[in-house]
């Protein structure tokens, strides 16, 4: 969603009660939001003047290559973005906070590339947040009990037909001992919001992994990844497609963003 902040923050900053956004300039204004920027269309489809005056903006449509995020260690190999119409309230652009009237309804295509999510599950800020999970009694046979083990040296490759591996490194508080595992699993979306996890399968050092033990750990994730849970937030997303091939992962999906969302609360700050 950080994406999308980015985007609708610099255009609808340009905006004025008096009206019309010039297409270079609201692209000039996203570029400042990016540390990297190979390419970046932007087109904004104005309304009628005395439309525009009201606060409604036709359609927005921006397309990016080789786009990287100030402060975040990501690339965006490419990335489409295009709105319905958008209706902001008039009183709130002489303010110069501009604050949407009706539901915002938008679409996102997001293509990454293998190098650069393994780039991002190598940096400080996410190998932090990495370090908070600990997994105990990770032995197969149960020989270690009560060591506490953290998840270390993350790496992700992307397969034929949706199917992903993904190799980690356990190691204990002292560092003396080291544990490595590896999971290959296909993946599907399932009514547009919940990810399941297919046909997974895993080993310990080369020790396969009971079945059991994989699919309990299978479904908590199968139950936790469910995007029904931003709903509470005024926000809707659907992915329309996911499509994982060697290399790369490609994501197309649907957002609406209530006027009430936190989401546009945080737009409003920046």
């Amino acid at each position: 969603m950080e994406l999308l902040t980015i985007i609708l923050s610099g255009i609808l900053g340009l905006i004025t009660p008096a009206g019309l956004i010039i297409d270079r300039t609201a692209e000039n204004t996203i570029k400042k939001q990016f540390e990297q920027v190979e390419e970046l269309k932007v087109r904004v489809d104005n309304a009628p003047t005395h439309q525009l005056i009201q606060g409604k903006i036709e359609r927005i449509r921006v397309a990016g290559r080789g786009l990287k995020i100030k402060g975040r260690d990501i690339r965006i190999a490419a990335l489409e973005v295009e709105t319905d119409a958008v209706q902001i309230d008039p009183n709130s652009l002489l303010r110069r906070r501009p604050q949407i009237q009706k539901p915002l309804q938008t679409g996102l295509r997001i293509v990454l590339q293998e190098k650069d999510v393994n780039k991002l599950l190598q940096s400080p800020e996410f190998l932090s947040q990495l370090r908070k999970l600990n997994i105990v009694d990770v032995n197969l046979e149960n020989e270690q009990t009560g060591t506490i083990f953290t998840l270390v040296n993350p790496r992700i490759r992307f397969l034929a037909n949706n199917r992903v591996n993904l190799r980690i490194e356990l190691r204990n508080q002292d560092n003396t001992d080291r544990v490595e595992v590896e999971v290959e699993s296909g993946i599907k979306i399932t009514k547009g919001r919940q990810l399941q996890l297919i046909a997974p399968v895993g080993n310990v050092e080369g020790e396969k992994i009971p079945p059991r033990l994989l699919n309990q750990i299978v479904e908590n994730l199968n139950q936790r990844f469910d995007l029904r849970k931003l709903e509470d937030d005024g926000l809707q997303m659907r992915i329309l497609q996911l499509d994982i091939k060697p290399g790369q992962i490609e994501v197309a999906s649907f957002v609406r963003i209530l006027p009430t969302s936190k989401f546009f609360q945080t737009l409003r700050k920046i």
